[in-house]
């Protein structure tokens, strides 16, 4: 039977998961397991916070490279633990395989529900400002303009993760397309601005 890993910090676990599900690889280098992000670079604290999460997971820094004229960071980390801590690895892409979360994955994403969401974000969403004009009964034309949040994943499982997610803190979402989650609600826009916000 599997036993759950031992993690001295599960709300880094959380985020970094988020992460691992929204843009994650977990593949095989020489020096064994070896999991990788690709960052847009112009974000420089999110790009801080996903290696304060790995190394408050995994014990140790990832290395940093960077692609010559690409705008883009790429964090990697080789660990035999990555494995047990992500089994939701396989062959193929994530949305061609089922994604469930083992019993102790939920009850850490159940505990930290703001640090999954934040990866999920980070990795596959964004915060935009929605902007419309109207026509007044004046014949003025009014420009509105209100914040919204987007998360797009090709896997239903983890368009899945997110919308439950969202349920548990009271934020309301829709589906604007096959792939894409929207919430636009004003409450709900400010539970997550609470501790997502714009990414920078």
């Amino acid at each position: 039977m599997f036993v759950s890993p031992r993690l001295a910090d599960s709300q880094a676990y959380a985020h970094l998961f988020g992460l691992y599900l929204g843009d994650g690889h977990l593949n095989t280098a020489a020096r064994g397991p070896q999991l990788a992000f690709h960052f847009d670079a112009i974000y420089p604290q999110l790009i801080a916070e996903a290696d304060a999460s790995i190394k408050a997971v995994a014990g140790r820094s990832p290395q940093y490279y960077t692609r010559e004229g690409w705008r883009v960071t790429i964090l990697k980390l080789a660990w035999k633990g990555w494995p047990a801590l992500f089994p939701q690895h396989g062959p193929g892409r994530k949305h061609e395989r089922p994604i469930v979360l083992e019993p102790w994955q939920q009850r850490i994403v159940d505990r930290h529900p703001e640090a999954f969401l934040l990866g999920l974000v980070q990795s596959d969403g964004c915060r935009t400002i929605n902007r419309f004009t109207t026509a007044l009964p004046s014949g003025r034309v009014a420009e509105y303009a209100y914040p919204r949040y987007f998360f797009s994943n090709e896997s239903a499982d983890i368009r899945g993760l997110f919308c439950q997610t969202c349920e548990r803190l009271g934020v309301r979402w829709t589906q604007s397309n096959r792939r894409n989650i929207s919430v636009a609600h004003r409450d709900s826009v400010a539970i997550l601005d609470a501790f997502i916000g714009p990414k920078r």
